[in-house]
């Protein structure tokens, strides 16, 4: 009997904890959608994003919100916010930082280390295919590891730690595809769309009035550490997490694939259902709910496997394109 009370109060204290922290994150968002119109799913995939704690990759052309989203982030979750506007020239010591020889009044000469940007809790790599692959490279560990290394001293980061990296689809010249590596490290790749019409009406009076809504913070580092703890203890369906594995296994060139295999020249690795697995817990915890849905994993497949993959030449050419065959995956599901 003791056993089983303990494990009822275990399941209250999750209970209560997944209450508080979901009233939380949702007071979070609607102090963003005050400042952000019209992207209702950017905003909501960002934050699940964070709270899986994981990094993403937002893609649209110029002008539709994405450095003032990540900025309003930075101050509605209470984050130490920092930007790096990658161009070409930029170097990986920009990024981490360096070590400087000091010299003191004695004459006593030493290295001091000075950190670069990425010493921060949420980082912006603004269009980040602008720079070389050397530089963008220089984020894989951080992204990874939680730390880097400079002159074979390691360097831990503050926690918690997300890198929002922006991209310019339109771009051609003078721009450097992420590598698929760096690709993998990122839990979505999120398309920033045009606002509709009503939305950007709305964004016609309110940003080019007198007065403009400025972000508040409703959340703490502390907080959202607590948060992404949480999220690791909500507790998946077999169902789920069979659907996770079917899908993810089904996005890969071979038998699981079936007649959509020929089309597939490489798929995601198991990086992709763990990204999967963590985001749906996400997902329900900002709706309020204590587990994640089938719907879950259907809504969230593209955004998570459609940068883990890449079609054949031939597919390529009949005009095919990866969310036309994450569509056609997910129809195998529900």
């Amino acid at each position: 009997m003791a056993g089983a009370d303990s494990v009822e109060k275990l399941e209250d204290v999750i209970v209560r904890s997944a209450e508080q922290v979901a009233s939380e994150v949702r007071a979070a968002k609607e102090a963003i959608s005050t400042v952000i119109f019209g992207q209702d799913r950017v905003v909501e995939n960002t934050l699940v994003t964070i709270l899986s704690g994981g990094h993403a990759l937002l893609i649209g052309v110029p002008g539709l919100a994405k450095t003032k989203l990540v900025e309003t982030l930075g101050v509605t979750l209470g984050l130490d916010a920092k930007r790096v506007q990658f161009t070409p020239d930029l170097m990986p010591s920009d990024i981490l930082g360096a070590e400087v020889l000091d010299e003191t009044a004695a004459g006593k000469r030493s290295f001091r280390f000075i950190a670069g940007p990425v010493f921060a809790q949420l980082l912006m790599a603004d269009e980040i295919n602008r720079a070389s692959p050397r530089t963008q490279s220089a984020l894989l560990q951080a992204m990874q590891e939680q730390h880097i290394t400079v002159a074979g001293a390691r360097h831990d980061l503050p926690k918690p730690f997300h890198v929002l990296a922006t991209q310019n689809p339109l771009e051609q010249e003078g721009t450097y595809p992420l590598p698929e590596a760096q690709l993998d490290r990122f839990l979505m790749e999120i398309d920033v769309d045009y606002p509709d019409r009503d939305a950007e009406r709305r964004i016609l009076f309110d940003t080019t009035g007198a007065e403009q809504a400025a972000p508040r913070a409703t959340m703490s580092g502390e907080t959202l550490l607590a948060a992404q703890r949480l999220v690791r203890r909500l507790p998946v369906g077999d169902s789920v997490v069979e659907a996770i594995l079917s899908l993810v296994r089904s996005a890969r060139p071979g038998p699981d694939a079936g007649d959509l295999g020929k089309l597939i020249a490489w798929g995601p690795g198991p990086r992709a259902s763990q990204s999967l697995m963590m985001a749906v817990r996400a997902r329900a915890l900002l709706d309020g709910r204590l587990a994640p849905s089938i719907d879950d994993v259907l809504d969230l497949a593209e955004p998570i496997l459609k940068h883990r993959m890449a079609l054949t030449f031939s597919a390529r050419a009949e005009g095919r394109t990866i969310p036309d065959v994450i569509q056609k995956l997910k129809s195998r599901i529900g």
